[in-house]
């Protein structure tokens, strides 16, 4: 997959308000104290366990997310990698230049 199409994939999945909920519910971490399961995070937005699947399903299909099956359930974390290359794509597709502040490049520089 060409990297515009996979950055596209990425900001598509981020693009859903709901997708961004989820996403400020879930920790950083796999680690237990934080974790929240499917049942969780629906009732957490009061909605159903189907939706909360299939919006987590489309966030783990573009790596922004991950999870672990224990006992019954299935556990979910951001990924803070995957999350930090999306900025980082998104910088170099746009052609910005961090110094002091964002400048744009004259892509007829590049």
């Amino acid at each position: 997959m060409d990297k515009n199409d996979e950055l596209a994939k990425q900001f598509w999945a981020l693009g859903d308000p709901l997708r961004l909920k989820i996403l400020q519910l879930l920790p950083h971490t796999p680690n237990c104290e934080q974790h929240n399961n499917v049942s969780q995070l629906a009732e957490k937005l009061g909605l159903s366990q189907p939706t909360i699947s299939h919006h987590l399903r489309i966030l783990r299909q573009a790596g922004l997310v991950s999870h672990k099956k224990m006992c019954r359930d299935c556990f979910y974390w951001i990924e803070l990698e995957a999350t930090a290359a999306v900025l980082e794509s998104m910088r170099s597709a746009l052609h910005l230049d961090y110094k002091e502040e964002a400048t744009f490049k004259d892509p007829a520089s590049i």
